[in-house]
Parts: structure tokens; sequence; C-alpha cells
């Protein structure tokens, strides 16, 4: 596992704090102690990555109640032991096909919803093949939220390659001979994990 930079987890720290203490305080002196911490945790993600103050301020605002982990959910399907995989259309890089878990979806619906509106196919979810902590392994850039991932091998039911508003192209690849990744989304090293869980469904559910 890849460790994140110091300033990433003491920044995403800062604007949990800030978070919540807005979240719970009722006087208006500790509000505006909370409200320079995320000004603080804007600086800092806006000091050492490449998206402006303005967008980060704009991002953390909208987050409101108890800071928590977002949760990701990504689909691992395969057909003739080829992986499909979805091109982003934002960076025109290639992922897992998969997003932000949406209230009152468990997972399975999740990532079965995913699935079909990046890709066009109708699955199955059939078992959780690992949850990582996004933190912990090889994303880039850095992401200024803490992200629980989920890898869910999923049967391939039926639909055809379709893309959608946020994919540009769909297609299945050889797990050996992948295309560019999209690495904020997926990394090699999880592929090749998410392969070697679908060839033994009797192995344990990785974690961290």
């Amino acid at each position: 596992m890849n460790k994140e930079p110091d300033w990433i987890r003491w920044a995403r720290e800062i604007q949990a704090i800030a978070q919540t203490g807005l979240h719970f305080s009722e006087s208006v002196y500790d509000r505006e102690r909370y409200e320079r911490l995320r000004e603080i945790a804007v600086a800092m993600f806006a000091n050492w990555s490449d998206a402006t103050e303005s967008i980060i301020r704009a991002s953390f605002a909208a987050q409101t109640g108890y800071a928590t982990p977002k949760v990701d959910v990504r689909g691992v399907v395969l057909k003739d032991r080829q992986l499909l995989l979805v091109r982003e259309s934002s960076d025109g890089l290639w992922t897992l096909p998969g997003g932000w878990a949406d209230v009152n979806d468990s997972p399975s619906e999740a990532v079965v919803r995913e699935i079909r509106e990046e890709s066009g196919f109708v699955t199955r979810a059939t078992r959780l093949i690992a949850l990582f902590d996004r933190s912990k392994h090889a994303h880039q850039p850095p992401f200024p939220f803490h992200v629980y991932k989920l890898f869910i091998a999923c049967e391939l039911l039926g639909g055809s390659a379709q893309t959608s508003n946020e994919t540009s192209e769909v297609g299945f690849f050889d797990p050996d001979h992948l295309p560019p990744l999209s690495i904020g989304r997926v990394t090699p090293d999880q592929i090749a994990i998410c392969i070697r869980g679908w060839n033994d469904p009797h192995s344990p559910t990785l974690f961290d």
C-alpha cells in the first residue's frame, strides 16, 4: 500500500473537523473558528493540488452534517476472460464502471445501476471482492474527502455497449494489456486483485 503525503491527511482531517463543528455548534464564535479551519484546509489543497481555491471552497461548503467517508462502488465484469472498462469523458482514461453510491441504494443496487448507466450492460452483483480505503492506495490526484472503494464482482446478464454523458467509450480488454487507466478511480494493482478475486470465488474479501 502507498501512504499519502501527510499534508493530504492533515487537510482532510481539518476539513472534517470544520464540517462536523459547523453542524453541531450553536455558538457564533465557535462557528467562526470552524469556518477559519475550513479556509485553512482550502488553502492547503489549493497550494498542493491543481484545483483552485474557489472550486475547493464550493466543494467543502456543499458538505454538511457529521463528516463520514464517501462510498465509491466499482463493478468487475468479465466476458471470455476480457474485463469490462469504460472511458471517462472527464479525463479520457479508462476505469471499471462505477461511481458514488446513492442514498437508498444497497451496494449491489448501486453497482448494477452504475454499470448499466455507464456501459449499457445489465448485470447481477455476486460478491464483494475488496473494500479499500482510497488513501492507502496509489491513487492520483489527491482527493479532499475520505473515500471507501467497493469492488464488486458482477455477472453479465445482457445489454449492449452504450456510452453515457460520463463515458465516451465502452470495451472489453485483456487484463494483461489494459488501456491507460484513470488512476484517480482505479489502479493497476486493484485491477490485478479484482481479476484474482474473480478467478477464485472462494478467496476472502480483502479490505483496507
